[in-house]
């Protein structure tokens, strides 16, 4: 089998098949051997994983996936790109390619049917940057039976998703992802890594989704009106984004008096509240 992260053998396909790459479906497939290699081992595959990849163009990570895992169900949207992947990987006895867009698939049945009831699955991808918060929300607010997620994100994005309070980095999406999983950074892939090259670094970010949620709160919903709230101004103190909002029955000095109460500053910003200190709010708002 020939391998299919190599950039000559890619050209050759390309010339062969007429291919022609789509920036409308973002599509930048991977030829670092290095970098693949540490997607692999950072996703933590072994022979008795179930594995779902989103995106898997010609089968450059596929072709790796296959060989360390038990089964592997691929959903490609292109599909001159499916119809190439099935020649290039035909060897393959544990593959499954499913084409679909992944955001209009039906997900439950997806799984049930490919992977079994109870089986936990690993997520591993190379997302397209223009959809790769829908993507990932999916999966992580889904509740479908996912272990873990591995992706190659723009790295921009996934310094959000590790990101700490107090930075720049740390918004809305942070507290969302922290919320539900366990961020971890994997590696970095510079623009040579890929074919076309893109305009900015990448990076692989692995996301275990927990089995409760990192905080308790009383009503989640109203955990995330506090969050979108206390992002909706950024510049602004915590007390002026909650009080700002239609979301919140209190008015300016109730809400003064409980972030008191809570210890919490009232002229902090929300970019520097923990997770902890939002379930605190969240809890307290009448």
């Amino acid at each position: 089998m020939r391998n299919l992260a190599s950039p000559a053998v890619i050209k050759s396909i390309l010339a062969e098949k007429g291919f022609r790459f789509s920036k409308s479906l973002g599509q930048n497939f991977l030829i670092d051997e290095d970098v693949l290699d540490k997607i692999v081992d950072g996703s933590g595959i072994d022979e008795n994983t179930y594995v779902l990849e989103i995106g898997p163009g010609f089968g450059t990570l596929t072709q790796r996936l296959c060989a360390a895992a038990k089964k592997v169900v691929a959903v490609e949207i292109d599909d001159m790109a499916a119809d190439i992947l099935t020649e290039n990987l035909a060897e393959c006895n544990n593959l499954k390619i499913i084409r679909g867009d992944i955001l209009k698939i039906d997900l439950n049945t997806l799984i049930a049917d490919e992977f079994g009831d109870g089986s936990k699955i690993k997520v591993v991808a190379n997302l397209p940057y223009y959809i790769t918060t829908p993507i990932l929300m999916l999966l992580i607010e889904g509740g479908f039976n996912i272990d873990s997620i591995t992706v190659m994100i723009q790295k921009e994005v996934a310094d959000r998703l590790a990101a700490a309070p107090g930075g720049k980095d740390y918004g809305a999406i942070t507290l969302s992802v922290q919320y539900r999983c366990i961020a971890t950074p994997v590696a970095i892939a510079p623009p040579d890594s890929f074919m076309p090259p893109p305009k900015v670094t990448s990076e692989v970010i692995r996301l275990d989704l927990l089995t409760e949620p990192s905080v308790k709160v009383n009503d989640e919903k109203m955990l995330f009106k506090v969050v979108k709230a206390a992002f909706a101004q950024r510049r602004k103190t915590l007390l002026n984004t909650l009080s700002n909002s239609n979301a919140f029955s209190m008015s300016k000095d109730e809400l003064s008096q409980m972030l008191e109460n809570l210890g919490i500053d009232p002229r902090r910003r929300g970019e520097t509240l923990s997770i902890e200190e939002y379930a605190k709010i969240s809890d307290n708002i009448k």
